[in-house]
Protein backbone atom coordinates (compact mmCIF):
# COMPACT_ATOMS: atom_id res chain seq x y z
CA UNK A 1 0.00 0.00 0.00
CA UNK A 2 2.68 2.53 0.55
CA UNK A 3 4.32 1.95 -2.68
CA UNK A 4 1.00 2.23 -4.10
CA UNK A 5 0.64 5.88 -2.44
CA UNK A 6 4.36 6.61 -3.41
CA UNK A 7 3.29 5.78 -6.89
CA UNK A 8 -0.07 8.04 -7.01
CA UNK A 9 2.11 10.85 -5.59
CA UNK A 10 4.68 10.49 -8.40
CA UNK A 11 2.17 10.25 -11.04
CA UNK A 12 -0.03 12.66 -9.85
CA UNK A 13 3.00 15.15 -10.35
CA UNK A 14 1.94 17.15 -13.80
CA UNK A 15 5.42 17.94 -14.69
CA UNK A 16 6.21 13.58 -14.79
CA UNK A 17 2.86 12.79 -16.46
CA UNK A 18 3.83 15.40 -19.33
CA UNK A 19 7.04 13.86 -19.54
CA UNK A 20 5.83 10.34 -19.48
CA UNK A 21 3.59 11.37 -22.36
CA UNK A 22 6.50 12.68 -24.14
CA UNK A 23 8.94 10.11 -23.46
CA UNK A 24 6.38 7.11 -24.41
CA UNK A 25 5.26 9.32 -27.59
CA UNK A 26 8.84 9.61 -28.67
CA UNK A 27 9.66 6.01 -27.47
CA UNK A 28 7.06 5.15 -29.78
CA UNK A 29 7.38 6.75 -33.33
CA UNK A 30 11.65 5.97 -32.90
CA UNK A 31 9.84 2.01 -32.70
CA UNK A 32 7.97 2.24 -35.74
CA UNK A 33 10.50 4.47 -37.56
CA UNK A 34 13.13 1.73 -36.66
CA UNK A 35 10.93 -0.96 -37.97
CA UNK A 36 9.82 0.81 -41.08
CA UNK A 37 13.64 1.37 -41.51
CA UNK A 38 14.84 -1.92 -41.50
CA UNK A 39 12.02 -3.18 -43.58
CA UNK A 40 12.49 -0.53 -46.30
CA UNK A 41 16.18 -1.29 -45.98
CA UNK A 42 15.46 -5.10 -46.19
CA UNK A 43 13.43 -5.21 -49.19
CA UNK A 44 15.86 -2.81 -51.21
CA UNK A 45 18.77 -5.53 -50.45
CA UNK A 46 16.13 -8.33 -51.67
CA UNK A 47 15.75 -5.88 -55.09
CA UNK A 48 19.13 -5.48 -55.39
CA UNK A 49 19.84 -9.48 -54.70
CA UNK A 50 17.29 -10.33 -57.47
CA UNK A 51 18.76 -7.71 -60.04
CA UNK A 52 22.37 -9.14 -59.44
CA UNK A 53 21.33 -13.24 -59.64
CA UNK A 54 19.09 -12.13 -62.78
CA UNK A 55 22.15 -10.12 -64.48
CA UNK A 56 24.03 -13.19 -64.05
CA UNK A 57 22.01 -15.69 -66.03
CA UNK A 58 21.81 -13.10 -68.62
CA UNK A 59 25.38 -12.50 -68.43
CA UNK A 60 25.91 -16.37 -69.09
CA UNK A 61 22.91 -16.91 -71.94
CA UNK A 62 24.50 -13.97 -73.75
CA UNK A 63 27.97 -15.68 -73.64
CA UNK A 64 26.52 -19.16 -73.98
CA UNK A 65 24.49 -18.01 -77.19
CA UNK A 66 27.90 -16.29 -78.75
CA UNK A 67 31.00 -18.24 -80.29
CA UNK A 68 34.12 -19.64 -78.87
CA UNK A 69 36.55 -17.35 -78.73
CA UNK A 70 39.28 -19.76 -79.39
CA UNK A 71 37.85 -21.54 -82.36
CA UNK A 72 36.07 -18.60 -83.81
CA UNK A 73 32.95 -20.59 -84.06
CA UNK A 74 30.25 -21.48 -81.84
CA UNK A 75 30.49 -23.42 -79.06
CA UNK A 76 28.02 -26.33 -79.98
CA UNK A 77 28.20 -28.86 -77.44
CA UNK A 78 31.02 -27.80 -76.05
CA UNK A 79 29.82 -26.67 -72.16
CA UNK A 80 32.80 -26.87 -70.36
CA UNK A 81 34.04 -24.07 -72.94
CA UNK A 82 31.35 -22.41 -72.33
CA UNK A 83 31.54 -22.59 -68.59
CA UNK A 84 35.83 -22.07 -68.77
CA UNK A 85 34.86 -18.84 -70.79
CA UNK A 86 32.29 -17.54 -67.89
CA UNK A 87 34.42 -17.88 -65.21
CA UNK A 88 37.19 -16.48 -66.79
CA UNK A 89 35.17 -13.47 -67.38
CA UNK A 90 33.10 -13.13 -64.34
CA UNK A 91 33.56 -12.15 -60.38
CA UNK A 92 31.41 -13.54 -57.81
CA UNK A 93 29.75 -10.35 -56.15
CA UNK A 94 29.42 -9.75 -52.34
CA UNK A 95 27.91 -13.05 -50.65
CA UNK A 96 27.53 -14.43 -54.17
CA UNK A 97 28.63 -18.73 -55.09
CA UNK A 98 28.44 -19.29 -58.70
CA UNK A 99 28.30 -23.14 -59.25
CA UNK A 100 28.34 -25.03 -62.78
CA UNK A 101 26.69 -28.63 -63.50
CA UNK A 102 27.31 -31.12 -66.64
CA UNK A 103 25.42 -34.03 -66.35
CA UNK A 104 24.67 -33.69 -62.80
CA UNK A 105 28.50 -33.61 -62.14
CA UNK A 106 30.08 -30.22 -60.60
CA UNK A 107 32.05 -29.24 -63.52
CA UNK A 108 33.37 -25.83 -61.17
CA UNK A 109 32.29 -23.26 -58.39
CA UNK A 110 33.16 -19.99 -57.61
CA UNK A 111 32.29 -18.44 -54.31
CA UNK A 112 33.06 -15.26 -52.57
CA UNK A 113 35.08 -14.80 -49.29
CA UNK A 114 31.53 -14.31 -47.61
CA UNK A 115 29.73 -16.72 -49.44
CA UNK A 116 28.71 -20.39 -49.28
CA UNK A 117 31.19 -23.02 -50.08
CA UNK A 118 30.00 -25.55 -52.70
CA UNK A 119 30.24 -28.71 -49.46
CA UNK A 120 27.87 -26.08 -47.48
CA UNK A 121 25.77 -26.45 -50.24
CA UNK A 122 25.54 -29.82 -50.68
CA UNK A 123 22.00 -30.23 -49.69
CA UNK A 124 20.14 -27.87 -51.87
CA UNK A 125 22.21 -29.22 -54.90
CA UNK A 126 20.15 -32.78 -55.50
CA UNK A 127 16.99 -29.33 -55.76
CA UNK A 128 18.54 -27.22 -58.54
CA UNK A 129 19.80 -30.22 -60.97
CA UNK A 130 16.39 -31.56 -60.87
CA UNK A 131 15.11 -28.07 -62.59
CA UNK A 132 13.97 -28.29 -66.17
CA UNK A 133 13.47 -24.71 -66.46
CA UNK A 134 14.34 -21.44 -64.96
CA UNK A 135 13.14 -21.01 -61.66
CA UNK A 136 14.65 -17.90 -58.85
CA UNK A 137 13.64 -18.82 -55.40
CA UNK A 138 14.98 -18.80 -51.49
CA UNK A 139 15.86 -21.86 -49.77
CA UNK A 140 16.77 -22.04 -45.47
CA UNK A 141 19.99 -23.97 -44.85
CA UNK A 142 22.61 -24.57 -42.24
CA UNK A 143 23.81 -20.90 -42.56
CA UNK A 144 21.28 -19.11 -43.06
CA UNK A 145 18.33 -18.33 -45.98
CA UNK A 146 19.88 -18.03 -49.53
CA UNK A 147 18.50 -16.52 -52.49
CA UNK A 148 19.06 -18.89 -55.94
CA UNK A 149 18.61 -19.02 -59.77
CA UNK A 150 18.80 -21.66 -61.70
CA UNK A 151 19.44 -22.10 -65.83
CA UNK A 152 19.29 -25.55 -67.18
CA UNK A 153 21.13 -25.57 -70.62
CA UNK A 154 20.93 -28.92 -73.29
CA UNK A 155 23.23 -28.43 -75.66
CA UNK A 156 24.66 -31.58 -78.24
CA UNK A 157 22.29 -34.02 -76.27
CA UNK A 158 24.84 -32.79 -72.95
CA UNK A 159 22.42 -31.24 -69.82
CA UNK A 160 24.12 -28.72 -67.77
CA UNK A 161 22.80 -26.17 -65.06
CA UNK A 162 24.01 -22.86 -64.26
CA UNK A 163 23.14 -21.90 -60.51
CA UNK A 164 23.98 -18.08 -58.67
CA UNK A 165 23.61 -18.56 -55.16
CA UNK A 166 23.45 -15.51 -52.83
CA UNK A 167 23.35 -15.15 -49.18
CA UNK A 168 22.65 -12.00 -47.53
CA UNK A 169 23.71 -12.71 -44.02
CA UNK A 170 26.68 -10.38 -44.17
CA UNK A 171 24.53 -7.68 -45.73
CA UNK A 172 21.34 -8.61 -43.30
CA UNK A 173 24.39 -8.18 -40.52
CA UNK A 174 25.00 -4.42 -42.23
CA UNK A 175 21.30 -3.93 -42.02
CA UNK A 176 21.02 -4.63 -38.22
CA UNK A 177 23.82 -3.21 -37.43
CA UNK A 178 22.65 0.25 -38.80
CA UNK A 179 19.42 -0.25 -36.74
CA UNK A 180 21.24 -0.99 -33.47
CA UNK A 181 23.35 2.35 -34.17
CA UNK A 182 20.15 4.01 -34.86
CA UNK A 183 17.91 2.62 -32.29
CA UNK A 184 20.96 3.79 -29.48
CA UNK A 185 21.25 7.70 -31.07
CA UNK A 186 17.10 7.66 -30.52
CA UNK A 187 17.53 6.65 -26.92
CA UNK A 188 20.40 9.22 -26.73
CA UNK A 189 17.88 11.85 -28.46
CA UNK A 190 15.03 10.94 -26.30
CA UNK A 191 17.01 11.02 -22.71
CA UNK A 192 18.57 14.39 -23.95
CA UNK A 193 15.18 15.60 -25.08
CA UNK A 194 13.39 14.06 -21.85
CA UNK A 195 15.73 16.00 -19.74
CA UNK A 196 15.46 19.51 -22.23
CA UNK A 197 11.76 18.46 -21.59
CA UNK A 198 11.88 18.24 -17.68
CA UNK A 199 13.36 21.95 -17.68
CA UNK A 200 11.05 23.08 -19.85
CA UNK A 201 8.31 21.96 -18.37
CA UNK A 202 9.50 23.37 -14.88
CA UNK A 203 9.33 26.68 -16.57
CA UNK A 204 6.28 26.62 -18.01
CA UNK A 205 4.20 24.87 -15.07
CA UNK A 206 6.25 27.36 -12.66
CA UNK A 207 3.40 30.07 -13.17
CA UNK A 208 0.95 26.88 -11.94
CA UNK A 209 3.17 26.22 -8.77
CA UNK A 210 2.63 29.97 -8.02
CA UNK A 211 -0.63 29.78 -8.67
CA UNK A 212 -1.21 26.96 -6.15
CA UNK A 213 1.17 28.12 -3.47
CA UNK A 214 -0.62 32.12 -3.46
CA UNK A 215 -3.75 29.55 -3.27
CA UNK A 216 -2.87 27.93 -0.35
CA UNK A 217 -1.62 31.49 1.50
CA UNK A 218 -5.08 33.62 0.63
CA UNK A 219 -7.75 33.56 3.50
CA UNK A 220 -10.53 35.61 3.44
CA UNK A 221 -8.57 38.22 5.45
CA UNK A 222 -5.80 38.53 3.00
CA UNK A 223 -6.28 38.76 -0.80
CA UNK A 224 -3.42 40.95 -1.42
CA UNK A 225 -0.92 37.99 -2.43
CA UNK A 226 -0.06 37.71 -6.22
CA UNK A 227 1.19 35.64 -8.75
CA UNK A 228 4.74 36.67 -10.32
CA UNK A 229 4.08 37.14 -14.13
CA UNK A 230 6.80 36.44 -16.62
CA UNK A 231 6.15 35.80 -20.49
CA UNK A 232 3.08 36.00 -22.54
CA UNK A 233 2.43 32.32 -22.62
CA UNK A 234 -0.74 30.11 -21.73
CA UNK A 235 0.49 29.58 -17.92
CA UNK A 236 1.36 33.42 -17.54
CA UNK A 237 -2.10 34.14 -19.36
CA UNK A 238 -3.55 31.76 -16.48
CA UNK A 239 -1.42 33.41 -13.72
CA UNK A 240 -2.71 36.85 -14.62
CA UNK A 241 -6.24 35.68 -15.14
CA UNK A 242 -5.87 34.21 -11.18
CA UNK A 243 -4.37 37.87 -10.25
CA UNK A 244 -6.91 39.95 -12.16
CA UNK A 245 -9.63 37.17 -10.44
CA UNK A 246 -8.22 37.93 -7.07
CA UNK A 247 -8.03 41.75 -7.38
CA UNK A 248 -11.47 41.46 -8.41
CA UNK A 249 -12.57 39.62 -5.42
CA UNK A 250 -10.13 41.54 -3.14
CA UNK A 251 -12.19 45.01 -4.20
CA UNK A 252 -15.16 43.16 -4.03
CA UNK A 253 -14.75 42.21 -0.48
CA UNK A 254 -13.28 45.07 0.44
CA UNK A 255 -16.24 46.90 -0.58
CA UNK A 256 -18.76 44.54 0.77
CA UNK A 257 -17.01 45.03 4.28
CA UNK A 258 -16.93 48.61 4.11
CA UNK A 259 -20.68 49.04 3.02
CA UNK A 260 -21.92 46.28 5.67
CA UNK A 261 -20.00 48.89 7.79
CA UNK A 262 -21.61 51.79 6.51
CA UNK A 263 -24.95 50.43 6.34
CA UNK A 264 -25.26 49.65 9.91
CA UNK A 265 -23.68 52.97 10.69
CA UNK A 266 -26.46 54.66 8.82
CA UNK A 267 -29.73 52.10 9.75
CA UNK A 268 -28.31 52.55 13.20
CA UNK A 269 -29.74 56.06 13.48
CA UNK A 270 -33.55 55.31 12.07
CA UNK A 271 -33.84 52.29 14.16
CA UNK A 272 -32.60 53.97 18.08
CA UNK A 273 -35.27 56.86 16.88
CA UNK A 274 -37.82 54.08 16.23
CA UNK A 275 -37.16 52.54 19.21
CA UNK A 276 -37.03 55.54 21.37
CA UNK A 277 -40.45 56.75 20.43
CA UNK A 278 -42.24 53.09 20.26
CA UNK A 279 -41.15 53.48 24.42
CA UNK A 280 -42.59 56.72 24.52
CA UNK A 281 -45.82 55.67 22.43
CA UNK A 282 -47.65 53.64 25.51
CA UNK A 283 -47.10 56.18 27.53
CA UNK A 284 -47.99 59.07 25.68
CA UNK A 285 -51.83 60.05 26.35
CA UNK A 286 -52.44 62.78 24.50
CA UNK A 287 -53.71 61.65 20.89
CA UNK A 288 -52.25 64.47 19.08
CA UNK A 289 -48.53 63.84 20.01
CA UNK A 290 -49.35 59.96 19.77
CA UNK A 291 -50.47 60.76 15.85
CA UNK A 292 -47.16 62.99 15.40
CA UNK A 293 -44.93 59.89 17.16
CA UNK A 294 -46.66 57.42 15.05
CA UNK A 295 -46.37 59.48 11.66
CA UNK A 296 -42.26 59.96 12.31
CA UNK A 297 -41.97 56.65 13.19
CA UNK A 298 -43.83 55.30 10.08
CA UNK A 299 -41.26 58.50 8.13
CA UNK A 300 -38.09 56.32 9.66
CA UNK A 301 -39.38 53.44 8.27
CA UNK A 302 -40.03 54.99 4.87
CA UNK A 303 -36.61 56.43 4.79
CA UNK A 304 -35.64 52.94 5.90
CA UNK A 305 -37.21 51.22 3.09
CA UNK A 306 -35.51 53.89 0.64
CA UNK A 307 -32.07 52.88 1.93
CA UNK A 308 -32.79 49.21 1.66
CA UNK A 309 -34.14 49.92 -1.71
CA UNK A 310 -31.04 51.92 -2.59
CA UNK A 311 -28.37 49.10 -1.05
CA UNK A 312 -29.95 46.79 -3.30
CA UNK A 313 -30.15 49.07 -6.69
CA UNK A 314 -26.01 48.88 -5.81
CA UNK A 315 -25.78 45.19 -5.41
CA UNK A 316 -27.52 44.17 -8.27
CA UNK A 317 -25.23 47.48 -10.15
CA UNK A 318 -22.32 44.76 -10.15
CA UNK A 319 -24.20 42.30 -11.93
CA UNK A 320 -23.98 41.73 -15.75
CA UNK A 321 -28.06 41.88 -16.03
CA UNK A 322 -28.20 45.19 -14.53
CA UNK A 323 -28.59 47.35 -17.69
CA UNK A 324 -31.16 46.33 -20.45
CA UNK A 325 -29.24 47.69 -22.86
CA UNK A 326 -31.39 48.99 -26.55
CA UNK A 327 -31.54 52.09 -28.34
CA UNK A 328 -32.65 55.07 -27.04
CA UNK A 329 -33.86 58.05 -29.07
CA UNK A 330 -31.90 61.41 -27.10
CA UNK A 331 -34.47 63.74 -28.00
CA UNK A 332 -37.34 61.92 -27.07
CA UNK A 333 -35.54 60.20 -23.85
CA UNK A 334 -34.74 64.31 -22.99
CA UNK A 335 -37.84 65.46 -22.86
CA UNK A 336 -39.76 62.78 -20.87
CA UNK A 337 -36.79 63.12 -18.02
CA UNK A 338 -37.51 66.81 -17.67
CA UNK A 339 -41.23 66.20 -17.39
CA UNK A 340 -40.80 63.53 -14.44
CA UNK A 341 -38.36 65.24 -12.68
CA UNK A 342 -40.02 69.09 -13.25
CA UNK A 343 -42.68 68.20 -10.65
CA UNK A 344 -40.46 67.23 -7.68
CA UNK A 345 -40.29 70.27 -5.84
CA UNK A 346 -41.05 73.70 -6.92
CA UNK A 347 -37.41 74.97 -8.49
CA UNK A 348 -37.28 76.68 -11.20
CA UNK A 349 -37.32 74.56 -14.23
CA UNK A 350 -35.75 74.52 -17.43
CA UNK A 351 -34.69 72.67 -20.29
CA UNK A 352 -31.94 74.26 -22.27
CA UNK A 353 -30.17 71.97 -24.62
CA UNK A 354 -31.98 68.71 -26.16
CA UNK A 355 -29.42 66.06 -27.88
CA UNK A 356 -30.25 64.96 -31.36
CA UNK A 357 -29.60 61.52 -32.75
CA UNK A 358 -29.64 57.25 -31.43
CA UNK A 359 -27.60 55.90 -28.58
CA UNK A 360 -27.19 52.57 -27.04
CA UNK A 361 -28.50 52.48 -23.61
CA UNK A 362 -30.56 51.57 -20.42
CA UNK A 363 -33.07 54.45 -20.21
CA UNK A 364 -34.92 53.36 -17.39
CA UNK A 365 -31.34 53.25 -15.32
CA UNK A 366 -30.51 56.66 -16.91
CA UNK A 367 -34.11 57.73 -15.79
CA UNK A 368 -33.08 56.66 -12.65
CA UNK A 369 -29.86 58.65 -12.20
CA UNK A 370 -31.14 62.16 -13.38
CA UNK A 371 -34.08 61.56 -10.67
CA UNK A 372 -31.12 61.11 -8.23
CA UNK A 373 -29.85 64.50 -9.30
CA UNK A 374 -32.80 66.12 -9.28
CA UNK A 375 -33.73 64.89 -5.95
CA UNK A 376 -30.56 65.88 -4.49
CA UNK A 377 -31.16 69.36 -6.19
CA UNK A 378 -34.33 69.20 -4.66
CA UNK A 379 -32.67 68.64 -1.23
CA UNK A 380 -29.83 70.87 -1.32
CA UNK A 381 -30.95 74.15 -3.08
CA UNK A 382 -33.30 76.30 -1.55
CA UNK A 383 -37.43 76.80 -3.64
CA UNK A 384 -37.03 79.01 -6.00
CA UNK A 385 -33.61 78.18 -7.31
CA UNK A 386 -33.28 77.35 -11.18
CA UNK A 387 -32.36 74.04 -11.63
CA UNK A 388 -31.38 73.19 -15.44
CA UNK A 389 -31.12 70.11 -17.59
CA UNK A 390 -29.75 69.12 -21.11
CA UNK A 391 -28.14 66.72 -23.05
CA UNK A 392 -25.70 66.71 -25.89
CA UNK A 393 -24.61 64.54 -28.60
CA UNK A 394 -20.90 64.39 -29.75
CA UNK A 395 -19.09 62.03 -32.07
CA UNK A 396 -19.07 58.89 -30.16
CA UNK A 397 -19.80 60.61 -26.38
CA UNK A 398 -23.24 61.22 -24.83
CA UNK A 399 -23.68 63.92 -21.82
CA UNK A 400 -26.69 64.66 -19.86
CA UNK A 401 -26.61 67.03 -17.36
CA UNK A 402 -28.34 68.85 -14.87
CA UNK A 403 -27.35 72.02 -12.87
CA UNK A 404 -28.42 74.91 -10.34
CA UNK A 405 -27.59 77.85 -8.89
CA UNK A 406 -27.38 76.58 -5.17
CA UNK A 407 -25.13 76.65 -2.72
CA UNK A 408 -22.68 74.53 -4.74
CA UNK A 409 -20.00 71.41 -3.92
CA UNK A 410 -16.62 72.46 -2.08
CA UNK A 411 -13.90 71.45 -4.24
CA UNK A 412 -12.54 69.06 -1.56
CA UNK A 413 -15.38 67.31 -1.58
CA UNK A 414 -16.18 67.08 -5.18
CA UNK A 415 -15.24 63.12 -5.60
CA UNK A 416 -16.05 61.90 -2.13
CA UNK A 417 -19.66 62.44 -1.99
CA UNK A 418 -19.83 60.02 -4.87
CA UNK A 419 -18.79 57.69 -2.39
CA UNK A 420 -21.81 55.44 -0.40
CA UNK A 421 -22.71 57.14 2.68
CA UNK A 422 -19.96 59.79 2.08
CA UNK A 423 -19.60 63.14 4.64
CA UNK A 424 -19.30 66.33 3.00
CA UNK A 425 -16.41 69.04 4.56
CA UNK A 426 -19.52 70.51 6.76
CA UNK A 427 -20.56 66.69 8.32
CA UNK A 428 -23.49 66.63 6.14
CA UNK A 429 -24.25 62.38 4.57
CA UNK A 430 -24.83 61.89 0.62
CA UNK A 431 -26.50 59.02 1.32
CA UNK A 432 -26.49 56.64 -1.13
CA UNK A 433 -28.42 58.84 -4.21
CA UNK A 434 -24.62 59.77 -6.06
CA UNK A 435 -23.35 56.58 -5.68
CA UNK A 436 -26.43 55.31 -7.51
CA UNK A 437 -25.55 57.81 -10.41
CA UNK A 438 -22.33 56.48 -10.25
CA UNK A 439 -22.72 53.01 -10.70
CA UNK A 440 -25.26 53.46 -13.63
CA UNK A 441 -22.80 55.59 -15.35
CA UNK A 442 -19.58 53.18 -15.44
CA UNK A 443 -22.03 50.15 -15.87
CA UNK A 444 -22.54 52.35 -19.56
CA UNK A 445 -18.64 52.59 -19.78
CA UNK A 446 -18.89 56.26 -18.99
CA UNK A 447 -18.20 58.51 -15.81
CA UNK A 448 -20.43 60.68 -13.73
CA UNK A 449 -18.93 64.47 -12.06
CA UNK A 450 -19.53 67.06 -10.72
CA UNK A 451 -18.21 70.48 -11.17
CA UNK A 452 -18.77 74.38 -11.30
CA UNK A 453 -22.20 75.59 -12.73
CA UNK A 454 -21.48 77.76 -16.37
CA UNK A 455 -23.28 80.82 -14.34
CA UNK A 456 -20.59 80.52 -11.47
CA UNK A 457 -22.86 79.88 -8.79
CA UNK A 458 -24.08 76.21 -7.96
CA UNK A 459 -23.16 73.10 -9.44
CA UNK A 460 -23.59 71.23 -12.71
CA UNK A 461 -23.50 67.23 -12.44
CA UNK A 462 -22.91 65.59 -15.75
CA UNK A 463 -23.25 61.83 -17.00
CA UNK A 464 -21.37 61.49 -19.51
CA UNK A 465 -21.60 57.90 -21.59
CA UNK A 466 -20.08 56.28 -24.68
CA UNK A 467 -22.56 55.92 -27.82
CA UNK A 468 -21.85 52.02 -27.79
CA UNK A 469 -21.68 50.97 -23.87
CA UNK A 470 -19.72 47.96 -23.10
CA UNK A 471 -21.73 45.25 -23.32
CA UNK A 472 -24.23 46.78 -25.84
Amino acid sequence: MPELLRAQRLFGNMRLRILAAMAVLLAGSAGVSLVLLRNVLVERLDVEIHTALTREVEEFRLLAGGTNPTTGSAFGGDLAAVFDLYFAREVPDEGETLLTFIDGRLYQAEADSEALTEEELSQPIDFWLSQTALREGSLNTAAGDVRYIVNPIDVGGSRGHFVAVNLPRSERAEIDDAVTTQALILAVTILIATAIGYGLAGRVLRPLRSLADTARLISDTDLSQRIPVRGQDEASRIAMAFNDMIGRLESSFGNQRRFLDEASHELRAPLTVIRGHLELLDLEDDEQERAETTKLITNEIDRMNRMVEDLLTLARAERPDFLDIGPLELSEWTHDVFRKTSVLCARDWQLVDVGQGRVVADGQRLTQAVTQLAANACQHTPPGTRVSLGSALSGQTVRVWLEDDGPGVAPEDRERIFERFARSSGGRSSGLGLSIVRAIAEAHGGSARVTDSSTGRGARFEIELPVEPRGG
